[in-house]
This record gives structure tokens, sequence and C-alpha cells, in this order.
């Protein structure tokens, strides 16, 4: 079983210290050997996901590894580099559909589930299916092991009203008000560099599957 080798948290901590290209540029080798780690992991997690959610099964880890260099064209932050490791199982910013996201980060590591930043068109349809099948979605969000996984939906950037097109006194009206339909369960370092990581992790997703197929069945 593949997992995350404490030289490769080594190297982000050491990236986060040393943010310059020069720095980079002489580390290469680290680089390469941190990056080669987690696309091994993210294969073994890519198949073990694929169990209980056969889509998966289409992604490999290169793919699936967001690249480390940050495009820095339209921000004051010009740190040429990421410290973290950040892999889209499925799920990305202006994402069609419901998917998965693992973010490794010393100190600030997760896992997320969900739609994050979907398109106006796409945001409309969950906000439809939430307002018309409210107590199925209710059902999921309060079932007892993702309660205590994940406490409550992300709540950035929530509209301060509810939305146009749906009732005032809708019952579902704080979830309409949302702008992305996201559930993040945070790690602890020891969680991500454990030997079991990949079943481990692979159980927490597994508990966002029903949230996804709900956000998703709009567009089936």
């Amino acid at each position: 079983m593949s997992t995350i080798k404490p030289e490769t948290f080594t190297f982000l901590k050491e990236l986060t210290n040393n943010n310059n290209r020069e720095w980079f540029t002489e580390n290469k080798n680290l680089y390469t050997e941190s990056q080669g780690n987690v696309i091994a992991f993210l294969d073994e997690l890519i198949k073990e996901m694929a169990g209980f959610d056969e889509e998966l099964g289409k992604l490999d880890g290169k793919k699936a590894l967001f690249r480390i260099y940050r495009d820095t064209r339209f921000s004051k932050d010009k740190i040429p580099y990421k410290t973290n490791f950040g892999a889209s199982l499925g799920m990305g910013k202006g994402s069609q559909k419901g998917g998965y996201y693992l973010h490794m980060e010393p100190g600030k590591s997760f896992l997320a589930g969900g739609i994050y930043m979907p398109e106006s068109s796409v945001l409309k349809e969950v906000r439809k299916e939430i307002s018309l099948y409210g107590e199925d979605f209710l059902k999921i969000i309060n079932q007892k092991d993702f309660k205590k996984h994940f406490p409550e939906l992300d709540q950035d950037d929530q509209l301060k009203k509810i939305p146009q097109g749906f009732e005032k006194e809708d019952p579902m009206g704080e979830y309409l008000k949302l702008k992305n339909f996201i559930v993040v369960y945070n790690l602890k370092d020891e969680e991500v560099l454990d030997k079991s990581a990949v079943k481990n992790m692979t159980k927490i997703f597994k508990l966002m599957k029903p949230f996804n197929d709900f956000l998703n069945t709009p567009f089936l």
C-alpha cells in the first residue's frame, strides 16, 4: 500500500520557507521525488475509491494532481509556488458536477467533496433540486456518520437573501443562499502520513458519495 513519505512534507515545509525560483531550481530533485510519491499515492487512492464510485476509475494520479506552479499574472501575491499538493478527483473550480478533492499541506491538509464555484446555470439547477427535494437532502446531510465527519456545509460567500426565483419562506432557504455545495474534513499530518491513509481516506470520501449523487441528479 502506497504512503505519503515524511520527506514529501519536509519538502513542502522547506518550500514554504524558501518560496523562490533559485531555491526551487537548486532543489528540483526534492520536488521530483515528492511529486512522484504523491502520484503513486493518488493512483492507489483512485483505485481504492473506484470500488464505490466507478467513474473515478477513469482518472489517473498524474492528471489529477494540480501543478505546483502558481499563476501570478493577475495576483498581487507573486510567490511562484504553491506550498501544497492538491488533487482533483472529479472536482475543481467551476465544476459541472459533484466530485472529490484532496489537499496535502503540513498543518493544513483536508479532504473535500461537492461542487465548488459552479457556473450560474449549474448553481440554479442544484438550488432547484434542494428546494424540491429538501427532505431527501436533509436526510443525507443529517445522516449520523455524515454529520459526525462534516458538521456543516461550507458557508463561504453565501448570499444574504434567498436568491431570485425562490419563495422567501422556502424551508430550505438557508441552503439556497449557498454559492458552493462543499463539505470538508480536516486531516492531521499524522493521518496523511499514516500507513493506512489510502483506506482511511477512502472511507471518508465514501461518506460523501450520497451527497455528490444528490448534487449530480439534475445533470443525469
